[in-house]
């Protein structure tokens, strides 16, 4: 079965790439993550994917343009292969152009349910709205921050006494089911 090259692109500790890698595992998975990518040297993401034996690559984005760091980066992947990207925790916007090479074949994971809460901070913005519910969005990437096709979410309920960190690992929690299942999808529509 043929499977569609993905590479993961990281920023931190890689948890949601951490996911996707192991629902890769499976046989009739229909993506392989083929790189993860990291533009930070102390991601810890980087060391689980070595040993899990996935392909790594480091690109450090400090002291390059956005758009010097871009082209970089799209050369990387083409060397690699890579036909979709899932951003995991990947803290860098993008270029439009960029983004544009790549339409429909790059997706990302978020920490609220989008249209709300685009950005950062998106639990304690929550809280401090008094929401009764949260959650997280699978969506494809757009030049405009966190605006592009809703793919799938999953809801969490805001419980009495949380604070951001709390809610976080209970949103956490479903980005780690959501992501594996969103990649599926869209890997499965690139190979129809």
């Amino acid at each position: 079965m043929r499977r569609i090259k993905t590479a993961a692109l990281i920023s931190g500790r890689g948890s949601n790439m951490a996911a996707l890698v192991e629902a890769a595992r499976a046989l009739d998975y229909p993506a392989e993550i083929a790189l993860v990518l990291s533009n930070r040297a102390d991601a810890a993401g980087l060391e689980f994917a070595k040993s899990q034996g996935v392909a790594t690559a480091l690109l450090p984005s400090k002291g390059q343009t956005r758009e010097a760091f871009d082209a970089a980066l799209d050369a990387q992947l083409r060397a690699h292969g890579v036909e979709l990207i899932a951003l995991a925790g990947f803290m860098r916007v993008l270029t439009p152009e960029f983004v544009a090479k790549w339409e429909g074949r790059m997706i990302n994971v978020h920490p609220s349910l989008l249209p709300d809460f685009k950005g950062l901070d998106t639990h304690a913005r929550a809280l401090g709205e008094g929401r009764t519910e949260h959650g997280c969005t699978v969506h494809y990437v757009s030049a405009e921050l966190d605006a592009g096709e809703i793919i799938a979410q999953a809801r969490v309920p805001v419980l009495a006494g949380d604070d951001a960190h709390a809610l976080s690992q209970r949103v956490l929690e479903q980005e780690h089911k959501l992501y594996p299942k969103a990649l599926a999808d869209v890997a499965r529509r690139l190979l129809d």
